[in-house]
């Protein structure tokens, strides 16, 4: 058979996705958005860091490893807790949103010219891609997209910090929702393109794991 890269079949990998994405966001959210309505903000903040940090946990447990989404989100939220309980004041809080963007492009920009650069984990974990070889080629766009996405956050922390001094809270908030979203979706998207040209440029094919 030749070189390949193999995806999940189509539920399998709607599946795979939405459990990542419950394990690194919904849960946390669910349980921040719970504590907060029943007891405050910060209740709120605490029950999505023990939610957190509780899958984590039953994730090592279950498996004998964690998630690469899930350690970053573990360890983002766990920072972005103790900056907001640390005085309460509104502008620590809102400096949580630039300072999770900076910690996540360092993580990014660390791996990326390394054997293993996030990008690649988060594939491999959040939609189950497999590959028959180690590639060169594909490795260079693993470590490339991996430099994309450390640039990624590292705009959206200097654009986030600028909305934070210029922008009254409500505007600050709609406006960092709509520009991280934008970038995001950018950044996706290009990393797509950029994947399927690899792809071909490479002589690899995408197909289907069997049942």
């Amino acid at each position: 058979m030749p070189e390949h890269v193999e995806f999940p079949r189509p539920l399998r990998l709607l599946w795979t996705i939405t459990w990542s994405f419950a394990e690194s966001a919904g849960f946390p959210l669910g349980a921040l958005a719970v504590g907060a309505w029943l007891y405050g903000r910060d209740a709120g903040l605490l029950a999505g860091l023990a939610a957190t940090w509780l899958t984590a946990l039953i994730r090592k447990i279950a498996t004998g490893s964690v998630p690469s989404l899930l350690t970053i989100t573990a360890v983002v939220l766990t920072l972005q807790t103790a900056m907001v309980l640390a005085t309460g004041q509104v502008w620590i809080y809102l400096l949580q949103f630039p300072a999770a963007n900076l910690i996540m492009s360092v993580l990014f920009a660390r791996t990326a010219r390394g054997p293993h650069p996030l990008v690649a984990r988060l594939a491999a974990e959040v939609v189950a891609l497999r590959l028959t070889s180690h590639h060169p080629g594909l490795h260079r766009f693993f470590q490339g997209a991996t430099w994309l996405w450390a640039g990624i956050f590292l705009l959206l922390t200097a654009g986030l910090g600028v909305l934070m001094v210029t922008e009254p809270l409500k505007a600050f908030m709609a406006l960092s929702t709509v520009v991280t979203v934008g970038l995001t979706v950018a950044g996706i998207g290009v990393s797509t393109l950029w994947f399927w040209s690899v792809l071909r440029r490479c002589g690899l094919r995408l197909r289907f794991a069997s049942v």
